[in-house]
């Protein structure tokens, strides 16, 4: 079943859109988005070193009608909030895509992982065109086979932590400075590393048994 990566360049007039355009060094990383008939609710993590400001301009949004703080520490936030324009959730929805999760969101830009047959890959296509969402894809893999262990951006990180020595002993690179080399944020880069690993070592002892 094709694969495809996009990246979705968000209208100027869509809240979320201009506010990460605001603070374009900021991350959201949306871990869950539920839609509903005129109002969608989502889940992110938000990474800034302006966190207070970001989480004052979000509040204080037309677009967001509830905001609830349920966890911070240093400059990361996990935040819950409802809005009456989640547009980002209607192209999915009428295209009959499960849209897959957690994606990253930055200075203007989502970037999406899509797996799907062809017919309904391009009417996400139609739909993304319909409402006004430029988007370019960045990759499309036509053969993708159903037990493909790693996802593009799960081995690409690997193969960047093995060149540059995160797993060697000693380690010649820290998380910290891994992340800043793949130039995504420090959580991300832990999470997919964690991710990917679980994959690795539960696929090597299955073999094993």
């Amino acid at each position: 079943m094709p694969r495809a990566e996009l990246t979705l360049t968000i209208p100027e007039e869509v809240w979320i859109g201009s506010l990460s355009r605001s603070f374009p060094d900021a991350e959201f990383r949306i871990l869950a988005a539920v839609p509903g008939e005129e109002s969608g609710v989502g889940l992110t993590e938000i990474t800034a070193d302006e966190l207070v400001a970001i989480l004052g301009e979000m509040d204080e949004t037309e677009a967001v009608t509830s905001l609830e703080i349920l966890q911070r520490w240093e400059d990361t936030a996990l935040v819950q909030f409802e809005t009456s324009d989640p547009l980002l959730l209607f192209p999915v929805q009428g295209s009959g895509i499960p849209l897959e999760m957690p994606f990253t969101l930055s200075d203007g830009e989502a970037r999406w992982e899509i797996t799907a047959p062809q017919e309904r890959l391009s009417a996400l296509g139609q739909q993304l065109e319909e409402f006004g969402i430029p988007f370019h894809v960045e990759r499309v893999s036509q053969h993708v086979e159903t037990e493909q262990l790693l996802t593009g951006s799960q081995l690409e990180l690997i193969q960047a932590a093995v060149e540059n020595g995160y797993y060697d002993t000693p380690r010649d690179c820290s998380l910290t400075e891994l992340a800043s080399e793949v130039g995504i944020a420090k959580s991300t880069c832990s999470e997919t590393l964690h991710r990917a690993e679980e994959k690795i070592v539960k696929e090597f002892v299955e073999e094993l048994s």
